[in-house]
Parts: structure tokens; C-alpha cells; sequence
């Protein structure tokens, strides 16, 4: 049986009833790695033997007749942005090389406690800052569908890790669209969950109040086990929402039936700018959806067309906060022949440690909120972003779920777009109203444009990630696209 070709879901389930071993599977994880990881590039940093430890402990305690968890034996990978405790973790950055972290982050411990096995830190655009992966310090990641063209990002690692069968799930973070943009590029499903949702705790900072971890996997039942792992209050995090614990994936065992469910298809989202074969893929996938009984209207959000650019004031602002504690001084690189003048030592360890793009949103970022420009950029984001929230809070009032593609266009060349940083930040435009809002989004593969994969996004209000897991899983179970390793 090639365990590869298996659900997570199913390794799991095979895992504690002793059909299968987690040794077993990690060979063949390993062995995938060994063939295709020189062409992908997903990984900064594989923890073999830390995985061959775990998963030998497994199966010791699957023998012994204990308890193991609801992710026994499931090899994951996790973005290189997300403390594991004695792993090294870069962000993608020169200025992080060599930085173990003394404890896990709060979605590791959780991974560990149901027995995942983490086979690696995955590569990433440099602090989470792209849509490409093509501005990691380290390498370039390519698209396992097609090795001449990006995975995305910035989770660009993880997608690709999936998708060629390097690991069955994997964690990224989504500050404005860097799950969803990679799993619409590599023909997988990644959700950005509701902001508060998953625990922060251990994610290092890009923008804090737009950013979530999410899962990427394989389809959406083993997205909402993922989920279902991950999610909870943590008081660790002041962000974290108090809420109860809920079983996703049991409440998808559920008929598939979608009667009474509206679905929105967001006009904006369906414009200027959007590849014609993408929006051919995303309305029949939508409208096939009434297979099922949803019923499908159209619906404007005039302030979308102000996110993008509010968005970016935004993040790059919280950017040049967060970054500033990067000094080369305490942790991390730390250039030679420095002397003992502190403003130097600080000047010379950023300018070599960051990379271009870091440097530029850094720049922007500080300029916003210098004295005189505060309140002409930085708080008139603010203002735009409170707009396009209650314009959300509008939409949901006359649909259940609203919808569009999740990308304007399928994955594109690798060093086509990267000397354009506005043709680049464009590439966001359809999921960064998500963040703004801090609403759950999902992306799921819908079709082939090119020969390359489409995603159809779905957003939902706060804490209805089980709506959007219920209206993906009814369109998966059309049966209109089945997930197959890459390359």
C-alpha cells in the first residue's frame, strides 16, 4: 500500500489501530523528500531524526495498547516562522541564522500532544513579507505543478510540501493571504482561520493584528482535523479568544446537503485584473453548488476597493514595530568588525541581515507613523479598515458564505513579477480584505486554468469556520477535482 496516497485522516485512524506504523510511513515521507525536495525546495530545515523519535514512540505506545492522539503518526511541516523548541528558525531570514528557541509554540505543543510527527521548518518569503517565496534569504521554492514557476506565499513551503507528498498537513501563517494565495497556486486547501481563533504563541511577529497560523492539507476533511487540533484559548496570547473546543471534523460527518445556504459571489473579486480562465473556473464551481440546494447571488463591497492599499499601511506599520528588536546584538547574525559603537553594530547587522523587500517595508512602514504623515496614512487606514468590516458585517446579513477566486491569476513564472513591488503587492487584492476584517477564509482547489491549479476562496463570519468546511466538503464531494502528488 503506498501510504502516501492516503488521507491524514486515514494514517491516523491506521496508526492507533496497528495497521499501519508511523515508522512505516515516515519511511516513505523520508524517501519522497530524498527524490523530489532537490527539485521542490520546500524546506529550510528537516528534523529526520527528531521525527523517526516521535514517531518510534508512537508506535512503542500503539503496541503497548495506550492511548495515542487524533494526528498518530500524520507527518507534518511547519513554516519556518513558528518556534520549535531547539530547531533552528530563521523566518527566512540571514538575520535569524542560527536561532534556536527554548520552547514550542503553542500549535507545536498541541501537534505534539496528538502525536504528529514534525519532519521540518518549511521555507517562507523573508519574515512572511511576499506572495512568491522568492524572497527567502535561503532558496527559492518551486511550484510542484510546474518546477519554472513560484509555490506562492509566504507559506510557499508548506503548499509545496503538501502538494509533492513531503508531508500530509502542514502549518503556515496568513497575514494577508499567505496561506490561501499558496494553496490556490499548488492545487491544495488552506484555511486562514477566524483572528483569535489558533494561539499566536510562539509565531514570530510580522503585523500582530492581522495574522493567524492555519493548517494546509491535502482536502478539507484533514484541514478541519488540523484545525480541530490546533485551535483553542490560550492564555499565553492576549489575542486568543476564549472559546470551547469543537470537533470539526465530526460535524462534517454530517449529509452534504447545502439547501437554504446563500452563497455571495463578491463582484470585486470577479473585475478588472482577474485571468479569464481563473473566473471561468471559480463561477462554475460556485454555481455548481446549487447542485446541492445553495442559492447563488452576486453582491458589491464598494470598500474593497480601498483595502489593498489600507491593508498595506497596516502591515508594514506593525512591520517596522515588530522588526525593530532584530539588532544582531543578542541573537542571530551578528556582522564582523563591528568595534564598540553600538549605532554602527545596530546599522551594520540590519543592513546585511535583511533582505530588499524587508528593508522596503520597513522604510514604508516607518514613514507612515513618523510625526506629520500619522494620520494621512496610519489612521486613515485604520478607518478604511473599520469600512470594509462592516461592509462584511452587511454582506452576512443576506448570505451565509460569500465567494470568489482566491487568486486573480494561477501561479505565475519564477522572477516574472519580483522587480515590480506593486504588481507584486496587487496580487493580494482578493485576500486581504479577510485579514482586515479578521474573518475565516478558506482556499480549495477548483480547477485547471493553463494546466496550472485555481482556487475558489470562501469567507464566513467570526467563528463559522464549520460553515465554510460544510459548504467546501459539499463541493469536494462533486468529485470535480481529486488531489494527486506533484511533480
Amino acid at each position: 500500500m503506498k501510504l502516501l496516497h492516503l488521507s491524514a485522516e486515514r494514517i491516523a485512524s491506521a496508526v492507533r489501530s496497528g495497521e499501519i506504523s508511523a515508522v512505516e510511513l515516515l519511511d516513505e515521507v523520508v524517501e519522497r523528500i530524498r527524490a523530489v525536495e532537490p527539485k521542490v525546495n520546500a524546506f529550510i530545515t528537516i528534523t529526520k531524526d527528531r521525527a523517526y523519535e516521535k514517531a518510534k514512540d508512537v508506535d512503542r505506545r500503539v503496541r503497548r495498547g495506550l492511548k495515542v492522539g487524533r494526528l498518530a503518526g500524520v507527518v507534518v511541516a511547519v513554516k519556518d516562522i513558528i518556534c520549535v523548541k531547539g530547531v533552528e528558525t530563521t523566518c527566512g531570514s540571514k538575520i535569524l541564522k542560527g536561532y534556536l528557541p527554548s520552547y514550542n509554540a503553542t500549535v507545536v505543543e498541541k501537534l505534539d500532544m496528538e502525536d504528529a510527527v514534525i519532519i521540518g521548518k518549511t521555507n517562507m518569503d523573508e519574515f512572511a513579507m511576499g506572495s512568491t517565496t522568492e524572497f527567502s534569504a535561503y532558496k527559492v521554492t518551486r511550484n510542484p505543478y510546474d518546477l519554472e514557476r513560484v509555490p506562492g506565499g509566504s507559506s510557499g513551503g508548506s503548499a509545496a510540501a503538501v502538494a509533492s507528498g513531503e508531508a500530509l498537513l502542514a502549518l503556515g501563517s496568513d497575514t494577508g493571504g499567505s496561506i490561501r494565495c499558496p494553496a490556490a497556486f499548488c492545487g491544495v486547501v488552506g484555511l486562514k482561520p477566524t483572528y483569535g481563533l489558533v494561539s499566536r504563541y510562539g509565531l514570530i511577529a510580522y503585523a500582530n493584528s492581522l495574522e493567524q497560523i492555519g493548517p494546509i492539507a491535502r482536502n478539507v476533511r484533514d484541514c478541519a482535523l488540523s484545525l480541530s487540533v490546533i485551535a483553542g484559548y490560550d492564555p499565553r496570547d492576549s489575542t486568543s479568544l476564549t472559546t470551547q473546543p469543537k470537533d470539526y471534523l465530526e460535524e462534517l460527518n454530517a449529509p452534504h446537503d447545502l439547501k437554504g445556504v446563500r452563497i455571495g459571489v463578491i463582484k470585486e473579486f470577479i473585475g478588472e485584473g482577474v485571468q479569464k480562465g481563473v473566473a471561468s473556473e471559480v463561477l462554475d464551481a460556485i454555481y455548481s453548488l446549487e447542485e446541492l440546494g445553495a442559492s447563488v447571488g452576486e453582491i458589491s463591497l464598494k470598500s474593497l476597493e480601498y483595502a489593498l492599499a489600507a491593508y498595506y499601511v497596516i502591515a508594514m506599520s506593525e512591520a517596522s514595530s515588530n522588526l525593530a528588536r532584530y539588532d544582531g546584538l543578542r541573537y542571530g547574525l551578528r556582522a564582523p568588525d563591528q568595534g564598540l559603537n553600538w549605532s554602527r553594530a545596530y546599522a551594520k547587522n540590519r543592513r546585511l541581515g535583511f533582505g530588499e523587500e524587508v528593508k522596503r517595508r520597513i522604510i514604508l512602514g516607518t514613514f507612515a507613523l513618523s510625526a506629520g504623515y500619522y494620520e494621512a496614512y496610519y489612521l486613515k487606514a485604520l478607518k478604511v479598515r473599520t469600512l470594509v468590516l462592516m461592509d462584511f458585517q452587511r454582506a452576512f446579513k443576506e448570505f451565509d458564505v460569500l465567494a470568489g477566486p482566491s487568486m486573480p491569476m494561477v501561479a505565475f513564472r519564477i522572477g516574472e513579477k519580483i522587480k515590480d513591488p506593486l504588481e507584486l503587492y496587487m496580487c493580494d487584492v482578493n485576500t486581504v480584505p479577510a485579514n482586515l476584517a479578521g474573518l475565516p477564509a478558506i482556499s480549495i482547489p477548483c480547477g485547471l486554468s493553463e494546466g496550472l491549479p485555481v482556487g475558489l476562496q470562501l469567507i464566513a463570519p467570526p467563528m463559522e469556520e464549520s460553515r465554510l468546511f460544510k459548504v467546501s466538503y459539499s463541493y469536494e464531494s462533486l468529485g470535480k477535482w481529486s488531489f494527486t502528488l506533484k511533480p
